[in-house]
């Protein structure tokens, strides 16, 4: 990147962007506001905005006793608590690089994460000690593991080695904390990627990038203090989607379910009425279910002020229009990955210049791109020449972006040059740009459907299935085909567990695919693979089924 140097300004561009700062400026403006979080024994609590400030400023003098210096790198093992939320400052305030550690993980990848990002304390939450301890062999630079609970620490037994106990320590602490000035390049935390081949990759966020991603995430979502704001996606991997910041810089109150199994979505529910809360954020997977259980609540919750920011998978056309349809939500589609902190697409409402002028049809299929970029963040698409495609809506190439809060390098890596070309982060997303700028994921590279010489996008075509009211999960995958390169296999899990036909299959795809794109097989299964953070798994896909078309003409 070209930079030029123009006339000296005179602004206070030494004051640097510091995270902590987030927090002292709503600690002090609105110290009453509410955080409300659920504890290991399921009961609902709540402190403010006063008190969780006094709590962080005692949690940076316990890890400043405990040795943690400038540069140190600090783990947490924690579900989305009271605790794991106040060391979202207090270890970034002392200059430390706080460790997300994905519960997700395989035991040796989680080990590899810590050796290499030399993690020297870890903080672990009580209900995750034998995680800690399976780590552990893996993890020898790890020289203090401090163990969270509300318990006594006598009642609690571990292997570990030198072990203390947050609380006890905590307790003692001064309650406030003198911040030091950070330089705002320096790392505020770290995220390793969860891919399916080779080992994770270490992306570290600045205090300047989380900053800038944070006032723009905020305003993208038209957040404010009288907001309420529920993390509903861990808080161990790519910040939340950076919710935690965001609800902070906006002062809004806060909402902590603490840890809770794929099934508790009536808790979630029922929390997300008792306390008013107008923007969370999930997957597909877990707002699918909520719906479910919203559909059997009478009267049915009032919704209509709610932003639910949806991502990991694109959410099915059913399923935004039916969050809209029975309370009045809006599920607000956005894109990103670990690579942009993460938030760098949100499809929020419609361009101004496009009001009044769609069709109901022509704005819900609208709602189903992956939307706008957000100020600051670049974006090209490039064919697999690297030259840029048109941005008219139908032509495909590879999704590349930069801003401040994308990164451009992975940590401690030198083989991954190739995914990084000109400044901008390839994404490995293949996607389109409309005349009006929106932008619409059709596949990853890997996973694209090339058949005779043309792409069929897997997800467009999911989606479409999943519409049937039958339909309970779907998934597309090309195979090898010796007359056409490859043919897409649709693999279907039906509500009732009873086979569709497959003319069903294709007049759900009628108006989206030309008919040679339709699947010429369609298999009934009972459950979808899935990699470790929730995503289909189509490399196992694609070996189950990569015989099937191996005895065509």
């Amino acid at each position: 990147m070209n930079v030029i140097s123009g006339f000296a300004a005179t602004h206070g561009d030494s004051y640097q962007l510091n995270t902590t700062t987030l927090l002292r400026h709503s600690a002090r403006t609105y110290p009453e506001q509410e955080i409300v979080f659920r504890d290991a024994e399921g009961t609902w609590n709540r402190y403010t905005y006063a008190d969780a400030y006094t709590r962080v400023q005692r949690g940076a003098h316990l890890l400043r006793a405990l040795g943690v210096d400038a540069g140190d790198v600090v783990g947490i093992l924690d579900w989305n608590s009271r605790r794991h939320f106040e060391l979202y400052w207090a270890i970034p305030g002392l200059g430390a690089v706080m460790l997300q550690m994905n519960l997700r993980l395989a035991t040796e990848d989680l080990g590899y994460v810590a050796a290499h990002s030399g993690a020297s304390v870890v903080l672990v939450d009580e209900s995750l000690l034998s995680v800690a301890e399976a780590i552990a062999p893996h993890a020898p630079g790890v020289r203090m593991w401090v163990v969270m609970s509300d318990r006594p620490s006598a009642e609690i037994s571990t292997s570990l080695p030198n072990v203390c106990h947050y609380e006890d320590l905590l307790a003692a602490a001064s309650p406030t904390y003198d911040w030091p000035v950070i330089d705002e390049r320096s790392a505020y935390s770290a995220c390793y990627t969860t891919g399916t081949t080779g080992r994770p990759k270490g992306v570290y966020y600045s205090h300047r990038g989380i900053y800038l991603h944070t006032m723009a995430q905020a305003s993208a979502l038209g957040m404010c203090a009288q907001d309420s704001v529920m993390m509903i996606t861990p808080m161990f991997h790519a910040q939340s989607w950076g919710l935690p910041q965001s609800a902070v810089y906006s002062a809004a109150r806060i909402v902590l379910p603490g840890a809770y199994a794929a099934g508790e979505v009536g808790m979630l529910v029922d929390a997300m009425i008792a306390e008013d809360v107008t923007v969370a954020n999930g997957a597909p997977a877990i707002f699918g279910p909520m719906l479910g259980y919203l559909e059997k609540l009478d009267p049915k919750p009032d919704f209509s002020r709610a932003r639910l920011l949806s991502g990991s998978t694109e959410p099915a056309m059913s399923l935004m229009r039916g969050f809209y349809e029975l309370t009045g939500a809006d599920i607000i589609h956005g894109y990103g990955a670990t690579e942009t902190t993460p938030t760098a697409v949100l499809n929020r409402g419609i361009k101004f210049s496009l009001r009044g002028k769609l069709s109901d049809d022509e704005y819900w299929n609208l709602k189903r791109c992956q939307g706008l970029p957000m100020n600051g963040v670049d974006i090209r698409i490039v064919d697999a020449d690297g030259n840029e495609v048109p941005h008219d809506g139908t032509s495909q190439g590879e999704i590349l972006l930069r801003g401040p809060w994308i990164t451009e390098s992975y940590h401690g890596r030198d083989d991954t040059s190739d995914g990084f070309i000109d400044g901008y982060w390839r994404s490995g997303d293949v996607g389109t740009i409309s005349p009006n700028g929106y932008l619409k994921l059709t596949d990853r590279l890997k996973d694209v459907i090339k058949s005779g010489g043309e792409w069929i996008s897997s997800i467009d075509m999911e989606n479409a299935i999943v519409g049937h009211p039958r339909v309970a999960e779907a998934a597309v995958v090309g195979v090898a085909h010796p007359k056409w390169q490859e043919r897409p296999v649709a693999l279907v899990v039906t509500v009732d567990g009873e086979p569709l036909l497959i003319e069903e299959i294709h007049a759900l795809l009628a108006d989206s695919f030309a008919k040679w794109q339709l699947p010429d097989t369609v298999f009934y299964v009972d459950a979808l693979p899935r990699t470790s953070v929730g995503k289909l798994d189509k490399k196992q896909l694609r070996l189950d089924y990569a015989r099937t078309y191996s005895a065509a003409l």
